[in-house]
């Protein structure tokens, strides 16, 4: 039995670990892929204090995950199907993928999100063959051609913009007539000659035959439909919170955790933190904050509740 579970390695699960650890904590942190989460796929971070130079993503992750590593953190790979409290014994049973089961404490769910689909025809038939979630991953592959972006906000106008190291011609298309991302990422998007914005404009479906070859769209407000010639299409139109795992009862209609300022659910002993929580507003050191927040309450339930 351990102290604490947390389950996620990404910039909140890291840092909970870190946190617990040196607060004497016997815990595991549980992690179904590699550490890092969605950060190891950008390409830099400007915004992360502590660095005077943008560092890449991955970079950033890899030192989180050594200073856990360094602390004594055991980071066990594992896919958690349910992680439940038992009413009886007010431990938590973390029920695995591969029918393992362990108990603990207390429980800190930071599995962040997943990228939101569009929901058209051709999406999943091109996933991997033009299309794709990921312009760090797969914009190198698009050199010198034409691509689409889908988004509007931070992490749309991000990749739109790596993308002009590699693609000719962008067209970023968003279903408004103007970006939400901040101001100086609508500048540099802006001022690209690469980028063509395609404002009030909607996908309704991605055509090819073995691959990507057009986009068909829609103006909002005209009414009038088009296809764009694209080898690729980039979606970035929002995350889903990752919380299948979870009781019904601490999620909200997005199926967000719904936590106190504290992180903590309605469940005593579970806590969540990062991007799957309720009013998260998905930035890496807010993930951070959160993650440390977690751990600090889950070591004052621990020690005040005798558990």
């Amino acid at each position: 039995m351990k102290d604490l579970i947390i389950i996620g390695a990404g910039p909140a699960g890291l840092t909970a670990s870190i946190y617990g650890i040196r607060s004497g904590l016997d815990l595991i942190l549980v992690e179904k892929l590699s550490p890092g989460g969605q950060v190891v796929n950008t390409f830099e971070v400007e915004n992360y204090p502590g660095f005077i130079d943008p560092i890449p993503g991955w970079e950033l992750m890899s030192k989180m995950e050594g200073q856990a590593r360094r602390l004594g953190v055991e980071i066990v790979a594992g896919h958690v199907k349910s992680a439940e409290k038992d009413e009886d014994s007010s431990l938590f049973k973390v029920n695995f993928a591969d029918g393992t089961v362990i108990e603990a404490k207390s429980v800190i769910a930071a599995t962040g999100s997943s990228y939101r689909k569009l929901d058209i025809k051709g999406e999943k038939e091109f996933t991997g063959r033009g299309v794709s979630y990921c312009a760090t991953c797969d914009g190198a592959f698009f050199k010198d051609k034409r691509v689409a972006v889908i988004g509007g906000g931070n992490t749309a106008l991000e990749e739109a913009h790596f993308l002009t190291r590699f693609a000719s011609k962008i067209y970023l298309i968003h279903r408004r007539d103007r970006f939400r991302g901040v101001k100086i990422l609508q500048e540099r998007v802006l001022a690209s000659e690469k980028i063509e914005p395609v404002y009030d404009t909607i996908p309704e479906s991605i055509n090819g035959s073995e691959k990507v070859e057009t986009i068909s769209v829609k103006n909002k407000k005209s009414g009038k439909e088009s296809t764009i010639p694209v080898d690729g299409v980039f979606v970035f139109i929002g995350f889903d919170p990752n919380t299948d795992y979870l009781p019904e009862n601490i999620l909200n209609e997005k199926k967000e955790v719904i936590v106190d300022k504290r992180m903590k659910t309605k469940i005593e002993g579970l806590f969540a933190a990062g991007d799957l929580r309720s009013e998260s507003a998905r930035q890496i050191v807010m993930a951070a904050s959160d993650g440390a927040t977690a751990a600090l309450e889950a070591y004052d339930y621990i020690i005040n509740s005798g558990a």
